[in-house]
């Protein structure tokens, strides 16, 4: 499904054919679980040692921000990483962590020249952060930066599981 310049698929990220992968990232930046462990386990180690020397340069990634490496052994040139909130009753300044991490993944995309971008859905995991409040999140934050935005030509949203792609599909479908 296409909307504009917005791609809704439904599938493995480490599979994607793009400029730039977005990695839900934890702080550590080493790899982990769910979509974090994919990106590392498929890219290989020189994903991991770009991330160690960030880490040893800086300190890790904080909620809200992200970084760029190579994207080793994928089908994309760059992973960007980027850390979303854990979700806690939804008080704790959640959604403007999550909008802040689409948004300087997508600044940092268009700093280094990538026309496309692929999302996996961040913080809807193990972080617990509802997946339709995350879709509309994602949604509104790329429509907003891509409207002032003439670098990145395409956003793919990336969603591994049926629940998350009937979200984004109605989101896109109804012009959210």
């Amino acid at each position: 499904m296409t909307t504009g310049c917005i791609k809704l698929i439904q599938g493995d990220i480490t599979k994607i054919k793009a400029d730039a992968i977005v990695n839900a990232a934890n702080t550590s930046l080493l790899g982990g679980g769910g979509v974090d462990g994919a990106i590392h386990r498929a890219g290989g180690k020189a994903i991991l040692d770009e991330c160690i020397q960030i880490r040893n340069r800086q300190g890790g990634c904080k909620t809200g921000e992200a970084v760029i490496t190579t994207a080793g052994n994928l089908p994309a040139r760059y992973v960007i990483h980027t850390v979303g909130p854990v979700y806690n009753k939804g008080d704790q300044g959640e959604n403007e962590l999550l909008a802040l991490a689409y948004r300087n993944s997508l600044k940092l995309a268009a700093e280094n020249k990538v026309e496309t971008i692929a999302f996996p859905n961040i913080s809807t995991g193990i972080y617990h952060f509802p997946k339709d409040e995350a879709a509309a999140i994602a949604v509104a934050t790329v429509k907003t930066f891509l409207a002032d935005d003439d670098i990145i030509k395409q956003v793919i949203f990336v969603c591994f599981d049926d629940e998350n792609y009937i979200i984004y599909r109605r989101l896109l479908n109804e012009g959210y």
